[in-house]
């Protein structure tokens, strides 16, 4: 079954180049993108369980044996990662489909969505398979490319300015992996992963120290991790909501992914463990302090995500098989989790029409449903019991205090903080958009708005609807239609047919569009079913970590045929 792995990577880039070809088809390259995500998914699945049962798949892409030729490895690191990333970005292309960010306007730059994200699942999948270094570049530059479309999408002003911040960065930590890359190769001759990690014990220690510490900054970069995590919280929450949605879930963990193949089979030594930790407790408190004084819901997620990066690498820092395994649990739970909330954030918008929490209000009574589906995921990432969130930090601190060193137990009281403060600043929200009243200045100051071109693209479309008592049909309050990112009265200009419409206050009670609602909710599930299976799935985080503990075993599936 080895030559399950390279379709992976073949089946989305050969879906996106079908869909690139049908640009004035929208229905024929949606269909295309969510065939081609379900075969992934089933192919991610089905490698999960044969890792799990026979041990590492290695494909020598072109029959060119290792080190010489491209080496594809599944592990059962890779195995799971590869298929929570292909649930994440199927669920996320579903809600896209429901916000119709793909739009019947033909002639709209929307049309290239679904060619772009193959293009970004194929980058994904590509990461978690690469045997070597080159390959693991290639991967992150096609994440590259298609992540600046994506982030970009609709070509507003704010949005150009924010993914020219993120390219800016996703660049020169491109430059910085690929000085390493040659530095790598010039000192062992190599940029086969498993063939490096059996020359560089040969290396004088100054210069794996260079190394290591190349790699791990490019790498920290593409995770966001502190200092290097400066250019998140401008760049994400621009971006259309499925577009934030899988960048929050998926492209930090692909950084997480290198960090912990770069400390346990390239640098498998205690190298630099203690600097690990320290930055681990630096991005958690950092971000989480940076979540605290927000006060626009995508901004504060953004923080989020930096402050919970540190608990990954904080069992990575370890360097035990607990701490490995506690991360590739945690991983796995905040892909669900962070991708959830920031999906629950586009609905939370498209009824208030603002992501601030100075002028939303009121959504309690307007959506109930909506309450519910953000204080799930909500205490989940607090780390509430008995939720995942919960169970990944009390695995990381039982690593942590194992391992009894002084900088163990200041991780363990930054993670402490981290999960209280995370807590505060949830509910703070929940308390401001659903527990209280609508400002009262922010109803009733109307003000006029011009919406910019191609606006019904921008997301999401705020379009809040009442609900008649007597017919049970959702309508617009006045007869009008929300076009502008303002939830109170507003004047804008409709990008059809160029008219003024009037958008009324926002009504008690709003209807959303069930698949969004449906998705968001599968989503929802999805986190609360990580904790009903934390058992059985911390046990394969614990088997992905003990394979992990020697690279003996990489080295001998990749150079020495399957174990």
């Amino acid at each position: 079954m080895t030559w399950l792995a390279p379709l992976l990577v073949l089946v989305p880039l050969l879906g996106a180049a079908v869909a690139l070809g049908l640009l004035r088809h929208q229905k024929l390259q949606r269909a295309i993108t969510i065939a081609v995500l379900v075969v992934a998914l089933a192919v991610a699945a089905t490698l999960m369980v044969l890792v799990d049962r026979h041990g590492t798949i290695v494909v020598q892409v072109g029959g060119w044996d290792a080190p010489y030729g491209i080496s594809l490895v599944v592990d059962r690191l890779s195995a799971l990662l590869l298929t929570v990333s292909a649930s994440v970005l199927l669920l996320v292309l579903l809600f896209s489909v429901g916000q119709n960010l793909a739009a019947d306007d033909e002639d709209a730059p929307v049309t290239i969505f679904y060619p772009t994200y193959l293009v970004l699942a194929a980058g994904v999948l590509d990461s978690f398979i690469a045997g070597d270094l080159f390959n693991l570049y290639v991967a992150f530059e096609m994440l590259l490319v298609a992540s600046y479309v994506l982030i970009t999408l609709g070509g507003s002003e704010q949005r150009v300015r924010a993914g020219t911040t993120y390219i800016v960065t996703s660049l020169i930590a491109s430059a910085i992996f690929l000085a390493a890359i040659g530095l790598v190769y010039g000192a062992t001759g190599t940029v086969n992963i498993a063939q490096i990690s059996e020359r560089v014990a040969d290396l004088p220690e100054h210069v794996q120290l260079l190394l290591h510490t190349m790699l791990l900054i490019g790498f920290g970069i593409k995770a966001a991790v502190f200092p290097l995590a400066f250019w998140l919280p401008d760049s994400y929450p621009t971006a259309p909501a499925p577009v934030t949605a899988v960048f929050a879930g998926l492209l930090t963990k692909v950084g997480i992914y290198a960090i912990i193949r770069l400390e346990t089979v390239i640098f498998p030594r205690p190298q630099l463990n203690e600097v690990l930790l320290v930055v681990a407790a630096l991005t958690m408190v950092v971000g989480v302090l940076g979540a605290v004084s927000q006060t626009d819901v995508k901004r504060l997620l953004s923080f989020t995500l930096i402050s919970h990066i540190g608990f990954m690498v904080m069992g990575v820092g370890l360097g035990t098989v607990a701490g490995t395994a506690a991360a590739v649990f945690y991983t796995v739970h905040h892909i669900v989790v962070q991708t959830t909330l920031f999906l629950v954030s586009g609905l939370m918008e498209r009824v208030g029409g603002t992501t601030s929490t100075r002028s939303l209000g009121g959504l309690l009574k307007a959506a109930p449903l909506l309450a519910a589906l953000y204080l799930v995921p909500a205490f989940n990432l607090g780390g509430i019991p008995p939720f995942s969130g919960f169970i990944g930090k009390l695995g990381l601190f039982r690593a942590a205090a194992e391992d009894g060193s002084p900088m163990a137990y200041v991780t363990i009281g930054a993670g402490v903080v981290t999960s209280l403060l995370t807590l505060y600043a949830l509910m703070r929200v929940w308390d401001a958009a659903f527990w209280r009243p609508k400002p009262a200045a922010e109803a009733a100051a109307p003000h006029a708005t011009t919406a910019e071109p191609h606006a019904h693209l921008r997301s999401p479309e705020p379009a809040p609807l009442t609900v008649s008592e007597e017919t049970g049909e959702a309508y617009h309050p006045g007869g009008s239609t929300t076009v502008t990112d303002a939830p109170h009265a507003s004047s804008a200009s409709s990008p059809a047919t160029g008219a003024t419409e009037t958008v009324g206050e926002a009504p008690e009670r709003a209807r959303l569009p069930r698949m969004l609602v449906g998705v968001t909710t599968v989503a929802v599930l999805g986190s609360v079913a990580l904790t009903v299976v934390a058992g059985p799935l911390y046990g394969y985080a614990t088997r992905a970590a003990e394979s992990l503990e020697s690279p003996d075993r990489y080295v001998q599936a990749v150079l020495g045929g399957e174990r």
